[in-house]
């Protein structure tokens, strides 16, 4: 189990203190629950039909389900009738950045109290002290983490386009080691990216050994998810199948448009490796446009050795062509005519340039609109210092074949969002609503208690938050009260900063930290350990932090 802040607050004096944390009473001191939720209808996220219920919490953990005097509580919330489900859990995510943003209003608001990051082979080295840090920042949700393949990698191999040597490859190994006896849930690669793309399948099965041997999963943003995208699943199950443990595709999708369609042959991929045995699992979210970096348009060979390197390379001509030749060559594979589909999300140098396409970019500034001049420009921004992208790159048939798979969990691929001048993917602020309001309510793509299953207990049970993703007395009070019939995302690709509508409330460790339309302030979130660690493996102390505190 994993180890939690023990959290108790006076939620009497919060009732009356704290703005717009609506239909709550006060009642007695000497009650026996800190708080008790009435009239809800509980969705525990096993994937049953509703039932009635009040739901009574103690010390941060629930501590009673079914009918509960309202005498008996210190607060009391009426749901009203409304939906009372676990708090949602988001497997995909790249926060990083937290603690300078502990609020993380935009997942809050969402109704998501768990957060996984590390993903996408890039984390912290150094698992103690991120987790560590909860006890002298506190923040508003809980978080735990991978280890990335591709921090790990270039912390010993820099950016290098070589296999390890076998002194390298032990240091990975004892990288990833410590990691995991300190709480990483698992091991995490971005295969896309450089340095990861340079790793050959061997150098990962040999660290996924490592999680494998303290319980943990292998989670990849894999090789390709285009036109060799079955290629690079059998590679994520072969990777699962030699070191022995559970694999999850992160943001599972069809990112060539010659290929849209072939969602079935790809999750048909995944079903023959779960009939064989092995746990294999998904995460998608509900958009038909993917966000990553400029620098992935590039061929990965010209980014070996860093930044100051590719910049060498592209000073050269010849190279400069090659470039050029092997950019066109990979829109053509991807059945595109032009980069209209790539949108700026955000360019430090210029600006202006974000909410529009490389297409209308290039226009701008050179007048032209043929492919050559399109590469051009995105090499030019490349060298200004890169950009966030959007890709309009997917299909909405592929999006909802992924969805109705009963192991594919929902997850937002995004980090923590304050309102700015950037223009990023509007998953980041609707992703969970979305799913409930468009693809339940508006599509009846899937029933609203298998979407929340899809959010609490089927992430849970596969990143091993053993007391977190359902409503059941002892587990830990991470819960959302929400609207069926209002729930909706807000956030749109031109106007993407807007929170959703139709969330009441939302619960973390016991602790009400929004209300009414309102963010409370209180930041009662855990930083969550992995399976090594709840286990009884005592973590690595660290300078200035107690480690246990998380």
């Amino acid at each position: 189990m994993f180890k939690l802040i023990a959290f108790a607050v006076a939620l009497l004096t919060l009732t009356c203190a704290v703005t717009g944390l609506r239909n709550v009473t006060a009642e007695s001191p000497n009650s026996s629950y800190d708080l008790v939720i009435t009239n809800a209808r509980v969705i525990d996220g096993t994937g049953n039909p509703w039932f009635r219920a009040d739901v009574g919490i103690r010390n941060g953990r629930i501590a009673g389900i079914g009918k509960i005097g309202a005498a008996e509580a210190k607060t009391r919330i009426d749901a009203a009738n409304r939906i009372l489900a676990p708090g949602f859990i988001d497997v995909h995510t790249h926060v990083e950045s937290l603690f300078s943003q502990p609020a993380a209003e935009n997942f809050i608001r969402m109704g998501v109290t768990t957060l996984v990051t590390g993903n996408c082979g890039t984390s912290t080295t150094d698992v103690a002290e991120f987790l560590g840090r909860v006890k002298a920042k506190p923040i508003s949700v809980n978080v735990a983490t991978l280890i990335g393949h591709g921090s790990v990698r270039r912390r010993v191999m820099k950016s290098d386009d070589r296999a390890p040597t076998a002194d390298e490859l032990k240091e990975m190994e004892t990288i990833v080691d410590q990691a995991m006896t300190d709480g990483a849930v698992g091991l995490s690669t971005g295969l896309i990216y450089v340095p990861g793309t340079f790793a050959k399948t061997d150098e990962i099965v040999s660290l996924a050994k490592i999680a494998a041997r303290h319980g943990g999963l292998y989670a990849t943003h894999m090789r390709n998810e285009g036109a060799q995208v079955e290629d690079a699943i059998r590679e994520s199950i072969q990777i699962g199948e030699r070191a022995g443990l559970p694999v999850e595709i992160s943001h599972f999708k069809i990112s060539s448009k010659k290929l849209w369609g072939q969602s079935s042959a790809t999750l048909g991929l995944v079903r023959e490796a779960r009939a064989r045995g092995l746990l294999v699992t998904v995460d998608q979210y509900a958009y038909t446009a993917s966000s990553t970096s400029l620098d992935s348009r590039l061929p990965t060979w010209v980014l070996a050795g860093g930044f100051d390197e590719a910049k060498k390379r592209l000073a050269d001509k010849a190279t400069r062509e090659r470039v050029v030749k092997d950019m066109k060559d990979a829109l053509r594979r991807s059945g595109f005519k032009d980069y209209s589909y790539a949108m700026v999300a955000y360019h430090e140098a210029d600006k202006s340039f974000n909410g529009k396409s490389i297409a209308e970019i290039t226009k701008q500034v050179s007048g032209k609109k043929d492919v050559k001049n399109q590469i051009e420009q995105i090499l030019a921004m490349y060298e200004a210092g890169g950009a966030g992208m959007i890709y309009h790159s997917m299909g909405e048939d592929d999006v909802q074949r992924i969805m109705r798979e009963p192991f594919t969990m929902i997850a937002s691929d995004s980090g923590v969002r304050r309102i700015d001048e950037s223009v990023p993917h509007p998953r980041g602020y609707g992703n969970n609503a979305r799913v409930l309001g468009r693809y339940v309510r508006e599509l009846k793509l899937i029933s609203l208690e298998d979407a929340i299953r899809k959010m609490t207990s089927l992430p849970a049970q596969t990143f091993g938050l053993r007391d977190r993703g359902l409503v059941r007395e002892g587990f830990a009070a991470d819960l959302v009260i929400f609207d069926e019939n209002t729930i909706s995302d807000q956030a749109t690709f031109v106007a993407p900063h807007q929170f959703p509508t139709g969330i009441d409330h939302v619960i973390v460790n016991g602790g009400v930290v929004f209300a009414g339309g309102s963010m409370t302030g209180l930041r009662p979130g855990a930083g969550l350990r992995g399976p090594a660690a709840s286990a009884g493996l005592p973590p690595r102390k660290t300078s200035g932090v107690d480690a246990k505190a998380a």
